[in-house]
């Protein structure tokens, strides 16, 4: 089996490079690439190979990007932390959905469907279209995806993986979008921390509930807490309590 890896997180490749010797010691990684413009490039070069691994998020862009420009006559499987590209995976010839950190079970439960799938061609977009759903209907739960926010005498909804933060502040909670645009929001944090969906969002104090796309830096402070930058900036301290530390920094471990 000659596999063409596509990562741009140099020990996320090499860890599952290391998985891929042991589940199947036979199968050869012709090449690891961390691009768009990279994989193009090889697969117009090499062709396609026996099966394709590939994170979704890569450093100039959706790997999606490279599939719709190089025609994949094999099967795929994708690699990533993000659920919500699940159904658009699968329409670009996707076989299996792998969540980060890939765990060694999943990958060799992954490239046995591969096996089935290549022994038996036969097998219709159908079928393994209910094949994918199964694969993520214990994985998908329903997260609030808009708020809706007066600004003015107009009333604006605003996508939660638009928000890189909520905060309170004077008995009033305000959103921060990742443009710095900040809007009234009619819910408590308490309210909201039960809405979001906890793979994105932490709440990090009484005061913040923060995504993790606005979370720039990272400092140890004082008795074991840490200290946060977000972006857009904000004039308080953001600390993570001590108590609550070991459980931030699982949640960014994931």
């Amino acid at each position: 089996m000659k596999i063409l890896i596509i990562e741009d997180e140099k020990l996320a490749a090499e860890k599952l490079a290391n998985l891929l010797q042991q589940v199947q010691p036979a199968a050869e990684v012709l090449s690891i690439q961390d691009s768009i413009d990279g994989s193009v490039a090889w697969l117009k070069e090499n062709g396609c190979p026996d099966l394709v691994i590939s994170d979704i998020h890569l450093i100039d862009g959706l790997s999606f990007n490279i599939f719709a420009q190089v025609k994949m006559s094999c099967p795929i499987i994708f690699a990533t932390a993000y659920e919500k590209y699940a159904i658009q995976a699968f329409e670009v010839n996707s076989i299996d959905y792998l969540l980060k950190p890939i765990q060694k079970d999943r990958l060799e439960q992954a490239l046995n469907k591969y096996s089935k799938i290549t022994k038996a061609p036969s097998q219709n977009q159908s079928e393994l279209y209910q094949q994918f759903q199964k694969l993520l209907s214990d994985k998908n739960k329903n997260y609030k995806a808009r708020f809706l926010c007066k600004l003015g005498n107009k009333i604006k909804s605003i996508p939660a993986q638009n928000i890189a933060y909520f905060y309170s502040k004077d008995k009033m909670t305000f959103l921060v979008d990742h443009n710095g645009q900040r809007l009234p929001v009619n819910n408590t944090l308490d309210e909201i921390d039960k809405m979001l969906d906890p793979d994105h969002f932490f709440r990090i104090n009484r005061k913040y509930i923060a995504h993790f796309d606005a979370i720039s830096e990272i400092h140890p402070y004082f008795k074991g807490r840490l200290k946060l930058k977000l972006q857009p900036t904000v004039e308080d301290d953001i600390v993570v309590s001590t108590e609550k530390s070991p459980v931030f920094k699982a949640w960014l471990d994931r």
